[in-house]
């Protein structure tokens, strides 16, 4: 069975994968009431996981779960923690005891390495998270990885790069109006499809391998008006005008995405775990996406 510890974009593009094979999906909500959501109907069995739920069903989960994926992100409160993940903070214990789980996979960032002035990173590469946020991720992955050191859980980290897909790409928010081209020059970004991001997934719960880390990119890290300027392109529309950068009009979050640029290595996973990218690139991709 395979456990969403946060069931979210990246977690169901996975569970779907796993249904396909007829296997069980388990996943966590944040709210009770989303518990009676299309994933239930889906045939996936929820829970309500937050700092109050109670821990029996979710405890239930764990037990019975072959494969565990957490897309959970540190919360802010864990400043004031003992941990640096609430999380895992309230699950090492279950996780620990758990008698059947034979991969973990958890979803972090590339935002680790903060910024390189466009320079390339791979594994290897120290991390100098430029923000609290970030800051918090890498304590984060450590703390994770320690449950594998401390109790041999099988625990593996995925550093995402920016994530788009079906509902959530360029071309989404050009139909919604909120497309913005900000021209920073020298600003370049990797991103990686949802759907790539199940593949590199299963792929690794294939083959897994302990303490591992992998960072999940394209081919082509791209300036993000080049994506939307591509994306108008398909859709036959005007590109919005480029904006010239201004970190005071931006919102506390893009002016920290703005704030660092680097191009991000995808060479381990397709070294290791043989993953050929069904979308090497953001054209790929966006086009793909115009189909469905």
């Amino acid at each position: 069975m395979l456990l969403a510890l946060g069931l979210g974009y990246a977690a169901r593009a996975l569970a779907a994968r796993w249904q396909t094979r007829g296997a069980r999906v388990a996943g966590t909500v944040r709210a009770p009431e989303n518990i009676f959501s299309r994933d239930r109907a889906n045939g996936i069995a929820l829970a309500a996981f937050n700092t109050e739920a109670p821990l029996g069903p979710i405890e239930d989960m764990i037990a019975a779960a072959t494969h565990v994926v957490v897309s959970i992100p540190p919360h802010d409160g864990a400043a004031q923690s003992s941990t640096p993940d609430l999380t895992l903070q309230r699950l090492a214990a279950p996780l620990a005891a758990a008698r059947n789980i034979v991969w973990l996979g958890y979803l972090g960032t590339t935002g680790v390495y903060g910024d390189r002035a466009g320079a390339w990173v791979d594994e290897t590469s120290d991390l100098r998270p430029g923000n609290a946020r970030t800051v918090r991720r890498v304590e984060a992955e450590a703390a994770w990885l320690g449950l594998w050191r401390d109790h041999g859980v099988p625990v593996h980290i995925f550093r995402l790069s920016g994530i788009y897909g079906p509902g959530r790409s360029a071309i989404d928010q050009l139909r919604a109006g909120t497309a913005k081209r900000i021209d920073k020059p020298g600003q370049i970004f990797s991103r990686i499809h949802v759907d790539d991001i199940a593949a590199v997934l299963e792929a690794s719960a294939a083959r897994p391998r302990s303490g591992a880390i992998y960072n999940v990119a394209d081919d082509a890290p791209a300036p993000a008006a080049d994506v939307i300027a591509h994306a108008a392109d398909l859709l036959g529309t005007a590109p919005p005008p480029l904006e010239p950068y201004d970190a005071e009009r931006l919102s506390p979050m893009a002016r920290e995405f703005y704030a660092e640029t680097r191009r991000v290595s995808n060479a381990r996973i397709k070294r290791e775990l043989c993953v050929a990218l069904r979308y090497p690139d953001y054209k790929a991709g966006l086009a793909a996406i115009l189909r469905s």
